[in-house]
């Protein structure tokens, strides 16, 4: 690791929980150990593990700095897309009543659902007040751009999960399908880190783009990679059960292409669930039909675009090596 990126990491922690701070006082503390517990800071199994890789609000300073700007004065902003991504996992848990996140217990596991939906707004309405402390350091003109970027990309937010709820129950869906749903899901976001970022490092309105797209497309390639770990993965590398997204019937980008091949695996998916004793012949079936190899080819095609971006945009000094090492490492990751 560069001798960049931990100081960073731990300036964002910081951030975060002077941020979530606003909810430490004597009558509301529960409710701010719900937050803190969701955080990863704690709780049992507190620690790095429980809260993420905070790799967006690491993309938009790494952003900030390669763009020639001291990367200080971004940190609420840092702190914002973080806040964001985590007010979404909360409610994405309670919708898809997911009652695991990073081995622990989720948030409406531990506390119910009505309560967890309140963290999940709170963590939101911090979001837009850390994005508003950027009037300290930045002109009114540039706050105002980077609110609506993140404002704009909570509605995108919100697209993309109407988009993959929506699909678990219709069958006419094909891969064409696929990519609104997860540039609303995954790709809005980590798009969002880069161009506020650059916008905050002062870039022009070319390079800005550049990095826009960069982490656009970054975003797909991330999402697709994921969905072949979610059927083809190594256990032990991913940390979830194999083939889990087959049980799950998710509407991945291998099985919507294994789908539009109207074959054995298409017949086998219309029957119903699949069960955990033919995942790994289901999982083989689907393989077969080329759906493994287009996923990866559609993860290539991503993956040169986002870096085609990236190139464009130039990064600059230790933190654009930093940002580009981040970004093959996103781009090649088995878990």
């Amino acid at each position: 690791m560069d001798n960049l990126t931990p100081t960073l990491l731990s300036a964002v922690e910081d951030e975060l929980q002077r941020q979530a701070a606003r909810l430490d006082q004597p009558h509301t503390r529960p409710f701010h150990e719900m937050l803190t517990y969701h955080m990863g800071w704690s709780g049992y199994g507190a620690g790095p593990e429980a809260a993420g890789k905070r790799v967006r609000p690491l993309m938009l300073l790494l952003t900030a700095a390669a763009c020639g700007s001291d990367w200080r004065p971004a940190l609420p902003a840092a702190a914002a897309v973080e806040l964001v991504h985590n007010f979404s996992l909360v409610h994405d848990d309670v919708q898809d009543n997911s009652d695991k996140r990073r081995g622990r217990p989720t948030v409406w596991a531990e506390w119910g659902v009505p309560m967890a939906i309140n963290v999940g707004d709170a963590l939101f309405v911090m979001s837009n007040q850390a994005i508003l402390d950027l009037s300290r350091a930045y002109p009114a003109g540039t706050v105002l751009k980077a609110a609506g970027i993140l404002h704009d990309t909570c509605l995108d937010l919100t697209r993309g999960q109407f988009l993959d709820m929506s699909y678990e129950k219709r069958a006419d869906l094909g891969v064409d399908d696929y990519w609104p749903m997860v540039a609303g899901k995954t790709a809005a976001l980590l798009a969002a880190c880069c161009r506020i970022g650059a916008a905050l490092g002062g870039a022009d309105e070319a390079t800005e783009e550049a990095y826009r797209s960069f982490g656009h497309f970054l975003g797909l390639a991330f999402q697709v990679q994921d969905d072949i770990l979610g059927i083809w993965g190594d256990e032990a590398v991913t940390g979830k059960s194999a083939a889990s997204d087959l049980l799950e019937g998710k509407k991945s980008l291998p099985v919507l292409a294994g789908l539009g091949k109207k074959g054995e695996f298409a017949r086998r998916w219309a029957e119903g669930p699949i069960t955990p004793g033919e995942v790994e012949q289901v999982a083989r079936q689907l393989a077969s039909e080329s759906a493994y190899e287009f996923a990866h080819e559609a993860a290539r095609q991503m993956t040169d675009l986002a870096l085609n971006s990236l190139r464009t945009a130039d990064p600059q000094g230790e933190a654009g090596d930093a940002l580009t090492a981040l970004a093959q490492k996103l781009l090649s990751r088995t878990a």
